[in-house]
């Protein structure tokens, strides 16, 4: 096997499908990437046995072949070479890496050990404008759980049916989102793991051109030029929005977002490194105040707002109302409650495609 190729073209393909190796593994193979040469294309694919990212670029191919290069220090070495022009060939011993006067050697492993991938999965697709799907990831996969207790909830469920509508929680705070879908072949709702849709998201652009996910047997695919993402979807039980979201509230307040952002990231400041990261709210009828205590001082703010209902006070994790507040984008925003200890719900003050509930603390001070 041997090409010549853009440095910089080699390390922005190996760099993609290398946040798919695996970090820690019984099976070594799985922390390589396999390179492919055939025709005028090289083709790099990674996988962890969840997650697979494949990826094609054009090179100068010298002689067909394939082989496994070790993926975190094959992606540290070709990102230091981005500027050159990069001849890499491969034997029964290993690869070869030549740059300007120089070389390098690296072991590799063979092409054969590297595990079959499915990617012929299309039994039924869904169709949406990339900017859509983008923002409607962005708006959810935050609040998807970080451990292993109930490994459903490290995914979103994404119910597709007359819209797109995408679920995420971690047992302290939801997130719900919906998009227009543009075309499809049937409905489906299906739980997707944060880490696949984190790296969707990144090879999405902003704009109305089409993107298609198909999936199929516990599996989902997605195509955008060159790079093409596998994944196995999460099996299970997923709470049902339902009987989490409030139906009504007995106290409504509508206040700009950009003034409550700024004022709870000043009441955070102080409680920076707190386990609960507490702030609290007192709800009058022209003003929410907002306030933090700590051993190093406290702080004290005030914010006008619109108030419809009861007069309460409330205590919340501050990071958890700052993602919601800045995943959504209107100037004016509505916080929903019923009282000092149930969940509240946070949205845009206009469009309600997207809401956040989030669980109030007790404040024992």
């Amino acid at each position: 096997m041997k090409f010549v190729c853009d440095g910089l073209t080699l390390s922005e393909a190996v760099n993609k499908v290398s946040k798919a190796c695996a970090v820690r593994t019984t099976a070594p193979v799985m922390e390589y990437i396999l390179l492919t040469v055939t025709g005028e294309e090289v083709t790099l694919l990674a996988t962890d046995g969840e997650l697979s990212i494949r990826k094609s670029i054009k090179a100068e191919i010298f002689e067909e072949g394939a082989v496994c290069v070790p993926g975190k220090l094959f992606s540290d070495f070709i990102g230091k070479l981005s500027g050159e022009e990069i001849s890499i060939a491969a034997d029964e011993k290993g690869v070869e890496i030549r740059y300007r006067d120089a070389g390098t050697f690296m072991q590799s492993l063979p092409a054969e050990e590297f595990p079959a991938i499915n990617f012929e999965i299309g039994e039924t697709s869904f169709t949406m404008k990339q900017g859509a799907l983008k923002k409607i990831i962005n708006e959810t996969v935050f609040c998807c759980a970080q451990d292993d207790s109930r490994p459903v909830l490290k995914g979103c469920l994404m119910e597709f049916g007359n819209c797109l509508e995408m679920v995420a929680l971690d047992g302290y705070r939801l997130a719900l989102s919906s998009a227009e879908i543009v075309g499809k072949s049937g409905e489906k709702s299906i739980i997707c793991p944060a880490r696949t849709l984190n790296e969707i998201a990144r090879m999405l652009g902003d704009g109305d051109e089409e993107i298609t996910l198909y999936t199929q047997g516990g599996m989902l695919l997605i195509r955008e030029d060159e790079t093409t993402v596998v994944s196995r979807l999460y099996q299970g039980d997923f709470i049902r929005k339902e009987n989490v979201i409030p139906g009504k509230f007995s106290t409504v307040v509508t206040l700009s977002r950009e003034e409550l952002i700024a004022s709870v990231e000043r009441a955070a400041i102080l409680i920076r490194g707190d386990k609960n990261n507490l702030i609290s709210m007192e709800i009058s009828s022209e003003n929410v105040n907002i306030s933090s205590f700590s051993d190093f001082g406290n702080v004290a703010e005030s914010v006008k707002a619109q108030q419809e209902g009861d007069e309460m006070n409330i205590s919340m994790n501050a990071k958890y109302l700052l993602d919601g507040l800045r995943a959504l984008e209107e100037e004016r925003v509505t916080l929903s409650f019923n009282g000092p200890v149930s969940p509240f719900i946070l949205q845009n003050a206009e469009k309600k495609e997207s809401l956040y509930l989030i669980l109030p603390v007790r404040n024992v001070a």
